[in-house]
């Protein structure tokens, strides 16, 4: 019996150095990291390098604030549409796009970023036209936090397939606290280079109407130096989010709301419950739409925040 259990030891042994030693020969490997794509633009904001961009010339501003895995770009389908009407700008949120990786990514922190991100584009100050925040999934929590911090700076707010809400569930569970380095890197690589798993966890939350993914350009934010890093820093505890208590204190601030969900969109929560808690009009359900309606339907977001009153 002890030698079965020592040839079973020994055994597990040798496997376990085999694909540590495949480990770290594969992430020396594909150590390599993509440049950013020329061109573009930077502001400090709330001490953050940030990346983003601006359209339109007149109008009320609208701010984007993209969700998790997103950037500006994500935004390409729906600026075209709002920058007729409205004066648009949109940023990478610190730890995803191109914006500078920067700790601690608390619901908080996130907020400090967006805040100093309308200083640094004259909005919300005094003498200064207030923004419309447009939150995305993730976003919409971090533009609720922003509205709950400084709500005399806000010309409304729009909900955008998320509810603000911590994840069912809460902390990330073992499996997670499990995947130590150099195993973590190498899924995280791994992952990236899967192009037909990440179409088709694109088009698990995309409507048909979504145009083919580009996946260079969603993937290229994360092959950026401290991208892993952020990654895992800021999903430790769940994605950043506003508490429930704290969410619903959005309802007695006198500023116009909207709610706007995918109908078949499952993964931002629950519409109907996100307009009661904060406060908002019946939410706009978009027919045979998913998670990602700023892709497949920009013109019914568009006229969405176009009408909001």
């Amino acid at each position: 019996m002890k030698r079965f259990l020592w040839r079973g030891f020994v055994g597990l042994l040798g496997l376990w150095l085999i694909v540590t030693a495949a480990s770290f020969g594969y992430n020396l490997a594909t150590n390599a990291t993509a440049a950013p794509p020329p061109g573009l633009k930077y502001v400090d904001a709330g001490g953050i390098k940030t990346r983003y961009d601006q359209w339109g010339t007149s109008g009320t501003p609208v701010v984007l604030v993209h969700g998790a895995a997103e950037s500006v770009d994500t935004w390409s389908r729906l600026v075209p549409l709002l920058a007729k009407n409205h004066r648009v700008y949109a940023y990478d949120i610190t730890g995803y796009g191109y914006s500078e990786r920067k700790a601690p990514y608390t619901i908080e922190h996130l907020a400090g970023q967006l805040l100093g991100f309308l200083d640094a584009m004259h909005l919300g100050g005094p003498g200064e036209p207030r923004p419309i925040l447009v939150g995305h999934s993730l976003g919409a929590g971090v533009a609720a936090e922003a509205t709950l911090e400084a709500p005399a700076r806000m010309g409304g707010i729009v909900f955008l397939d998320g509810d603000g809400l911590p994840l069912p569930g809460g902390k990330a569970g073992p499996p997670r606290w499990l995947i130590i380095p150099p195993y973590r890197t190498s899924l995280f690589r791994l992952v990236l280079d899967q192009g037909w798993l990440l179409k088709k966890i694109y088009n698990s939350v995309c409507s048909p109407d979504c145009p083919q993914m580009d996946v260079d350009a969603w993937t290229r934010p994360f092959r950026q130096p401290g991208a892993e890093k952020a990654i895992w820093q800021m999903t430790a505890n769940g994605i950043p989010a506003v508490a429930p208590e704290r969410l619903a204190k959005l309802k007695d601030l006198k500023l116009p709301k909207v709610v706007v969900f995918g109908a078949d969109d499952t993964n931002g929560g629950n519409a109907a419950e996100t307009a009661t808690r904060i406060g908002a009009p019946k939410p706009t359900l978009i027919p045979n739409a998913n998670h990602l309606t700023l892709i497949s339907n920009p013109a019914e977001v568009a006229a969405a925040i176009n009408g909001l009153r």
